[in-house]
Order: C-alpha cells, then structure tokens, then sequence
C-alpha cells in the first residue's frame, strides 16, 4: 500500500501518477515507455498513466501522488492508502488501428472508444491517432455513429417542451459572437433556448463573453429550473454528460490544428442533443478564410447537416451568410461585450452588421413556431429588440444566473493600426485579425483584443486608422504589433 499525494499539476486531458524510482511497493526499473495503471481504494478504481520521479521532495518512496485530474476523480483525501494494479492497453484501441487502416467503424465500435475516452483510458496519443485517422476517411454514417456515442448518456430533458431552440455559428469568424443577443430576443418571445457553450481558453468566445455579465457555472437542476423561468440561458456546458468526450477531443484536436468541417459538425451536434435541443439554425459563413470556403461546398454541408438532423430526430435550419470579414467591431471578450450591450440597448452607434446578423439567426429561429409564417420572423425579432423586451429578457436572464462583479477594463496598451495608401478595402483576413487578438492577449485578458474601424468596401485614405490593437501586458503588446506590422490583414486596392 502508498500514501495518497497530490500534486497540484494540470495535464488538461491525461490522469497521471508518480511514483519515486525506490518504490515501496512497485517495481519500476523496467518502465520504458507508456505504463497504464489503475489505483485502488477509492469507490471507483481510476486509471492514470504511470511517470518515474528521481527527486524524494516530490514523491516519497511509499507514496503515490496523482496530478489533479486524478485526484479529484478517485475522490480520497491526501494519505489515505491506495494500491495500483498495471493494466492493459483498452481493446478499443484496436478498434483505432482498424480506423488507421481505412475501415469504417459502427455505432458499437465508436461508442467503446468514446467510453475509453470519457474514462481517460487513452493518452493523448492515442487521441490524435483516433482523430487523425478520422480526418484522412470519415463517411456521413460514420458522423451519425460518432455524435450518437457522444451524446449517449445525454442528461437533459424537456419532457414538458415540444420545442427546444438553439443556433451555431460552423466556423470562427472574429466578432460574430451573436449568440447573447439571439438568446435574450428567443427568450422573450417565449421560446426556449438552453445555450451550452464550450469555455474557450481564458477570455475567448461566448463563454467569455458572457462571463462578462453573469455566471455560467451551473449544474444541471440549475439549468433547468433557469429555462423553466426564464426561457434563456447562456452557461458552460460542461454540465454535459458529453463534455467528458468533446472536452478531450477539443483539446487535441486543437492542439493538431485539425480544420475539419465534418468534426466540427460531430463535436456540434453531440452538444446540442446532449443539451436536449430538438430545433437548431446553423449558420455557415463562407469565406476565404473560413471554415467552409466556397458557395459549392456550402450547399453540400447544408444537405449533410440537413440529413444528418433527420437521422438524429433534430430540425435543422441552415443559413449561408458571409464570412469574408468579421463581423462587428469588437474582437476580444469585453470588446464584443460592449458591442451586445449596445445592440440590446438599441444604440445609434451598435455595429449594424452584427445587429443584422443577430436578428436574422434569431427570425430564423422564431420560425420554428407554428403560429409564424415564413419570413416573419425577422420582424417579430425586430420588434422584440425595438421594444426593449430583448434587453428585459436579457436583464432577467444575467440576475437569474447571478451578476458578475466584473472589473475588466478596456487594455491601457494601445495602437492604432494605419492604412498604408489610399482606395477601397477589397478583403480582410479573419485568420490574421484573430491572430492578432491571440497575440495582443485576448485569451488571457478579457480587456485584450481588437476594435475594427473599417470594414470591407470602406474608403480610406493613407494614414486612416484600420483598427485599435488593445493589450494589458507589454510583451503580448508587443508581439501583436510586431505581427500588424508584417501582416495587418486588410487589402486596399487603388480607385
């Protein structure tokens, strides 16, 4: 038996225990590569990938630390008496050579991963070999296998509502965070929506944004009594039962830059079946820069995603929208903040783009009703945000979920980024400009970020200001504006 010790370490995906090269009680002088153990003594047994510690400060020879991950699952207070057991390698993983080789795997085959994965049964390794292989071949039956593992144990339901709403931006385009606005107009008009949202990495993307107002932190009673009396809600979806996958997934499959339509489409609708949502609008920005590149590939992910919901009892609606340049002004948690409170607000100054865009998904969405016709719903959206019963819906939603005491402010860091000559701004590079926000710390800093001044079509002349670049450290300040200097990424073609 060892005495149970944490260490304070994240691995992110991987459960991991140390034990000293002198162990009491296990014999290491042969570990050379990956070694799969299980610790025994909590009311679960929890597998962990085995390291070798030589320092006797970290890890005594009778103890056992686990990282925080593994801690926290096996549940025991630090000292209590564990035990661990060498294990094998998962059978599914054989399963995951099959996939290498080109086969096509079924239902049963990628739920014994995904359980192996929620498990954390598979190194990270492991994980980007399934990933991989799923990238070189992957049919649409395929897809319908994978989201109906993921969403297996889904753990919310709306037994009472014929009609549960939701809609998903395929694709980053910088600023096109519509998500709040399009909540609080469906909420008020009375439909229900439970909005999941993945916490992107520090301050990014709509859990960062409305971390700005409320908390998002909920669990699963909590967010269905805020749906019952508020119709809206806007929280962290790792409340899923399918988030101990996608959790996974995400990670490494962002760690190998995967731009993959059909995993985007996987990872989305494993959420929202999860989540219970029954009508989902998925917006499809194309753009040269993003995720869906040409019109001719739009109309093929439309007809995928479309067959894809029948096949998964869900109704999806999908719109084709521009994704040529961002959208809005504000790129970076506080930034976009600002700009869906001046929306909400019904502000002369609100970036129409952003406005459109948001009631347009929202109309969309409306029209799920029965008691609506086609094309009505732009304007029951329109009036909903007219009327200010959007921004009533929306003040009802952050008090129910608890208000933020936020004391971020706009980065005291800033610089204006120049027009280099005279004419017409003929494109924008949303992978550049969400670079550039990375660089200037919006993920670390909700005050970080970019405030675009043009956008395409605009006239400038040399020296008009482009945007404001927005930092709160000097050295991630100081790598953005290193990058716009070498790539703005706007072009300017001459009159």
């Amino acid at each position: 038996m060892l005495l149970l010790k944490h260490l304070p370490i994240h691995s992110f995906n991987e459960n991991v225990a140390y034990v000293n090269k002198e162990c009491t009680a296990y014999k290491v002088d042969d570990i050379r590569t990956i070694t799969r153990v299980e610790i025994h003594g909590g009311a679960v047994p929890v597998g962990a990938f085995l390291h070798v510690v030589e320092d006797n400060k970290l890890v005594k020879p009778g103890e056992l630390a686990l990282n925080t991950e593994a801690f926290r699952a096996l549940g025991l207070p630090e000292g209590a008496r564990v035990s661990l057991v060498l294990t094998e390698k998962p059978q599914s993983l054989s399963i995951v050579r099959k996939k290498i080789r080109g086969g096509v795997l079924g239902l049963n085959e990628y739920q014994s991963i995904i359980n192996d994965i929620k498990m954390r049964q598979y190194a990270d390794i492991d994980v980007a070999a399934f990933l991989t292989a799923c990238h070189s071949f992957f049919t649409p039956a395929e897809a319908v296998a994978l989201i109906k593992a993921i969403a297996s144990e889904r753990n919310l339901f709306w037994d009472e509502e014929d009609i549960v709403t939701d809609s998903y931006t395929l694709g980053n385009v910088p600023g096109s965070n519509t998500d709040v606005v399009v909540t609080a107009i469906v909420a008020a008009y009375g439909l229900p929506i439970p909005k999941t949202v993945a916490f992107e990495n520090g301050n990014g993307g709509v859990s960062g944004i409305m971390h700005m107002f409320a908390d998002i932190d909920k669990k699963t009673v909590e967010l269905q009594k805020l749906i019952k009396e508020n119709r809206g809600a806007v929280v962290n979806d790792n409340i899923l039962s399918a988030w101990r996958s996608l959790s996974v997934l995400r990670s490494v499959s962002r760690y190998l830059d995967l731009d993959d339509e059909f995993f985007a489409v996987v990872e989305m609708l494993a959420e929202k079946i999860s989540a219970g949502v029954t009508h989902l609008v998925v917006d499809i920005p194309v753009g040269p820069n993003s995720l869906i590149k040409s019109a001719r590939r739009a109309v093929y992910m439309r007809k995928f995603l479309e067959s894809t919901g029948d096949l998964l009892n869900v109704r999806i609606d999908v719109v084709v929208t521009d994704g040529r340049e961002p959208i809005g002004a504000g790129v970076g948690a506080l930034l976009e903040a600002r700009d869906t409170m001046q929306i909400l607000h019904n502000k002369e100054n609100a970036p129409k783009d952003l406005r459109e865009k948001a009631l347009f998904l929202a109309g969309r969405i409306l029209e799920f009703d029965p008691k609506l016709r086609g094309g009505q719903g732009y304007n029951a959206a329109k009036e909903i945000l007219a009327s200010g019963r959007a921004l009533d819906a929306f003040e009802k939603i952050v008090n129910a979920q608890g208000k933020t005491v936020s004391v971020a402010d706009v980065g005291m860091l800033s610089r204006d980024v120049l027009a280099q000559s005279s004419g017409t701004i003929s494109a924008i590079d949303n992978k550049i400009i969400q670079k550039i926000g990375m660089f200037a710390g919006m993920a670390q800093y909700a005050g970080a970020g970019l405030y675009l001044m043009k956008k395409n079509g605009d006239k400038v002349a040399k020296g008009d200001v482009l945007y404001r670049i927005y930092a709160c450290d000097a050295g991630a300040f100081a790598l953005a504006n290193s990058f716009a200097e070498a790539n703005c990424g706007y072009e300017i073609s001459r009159d």
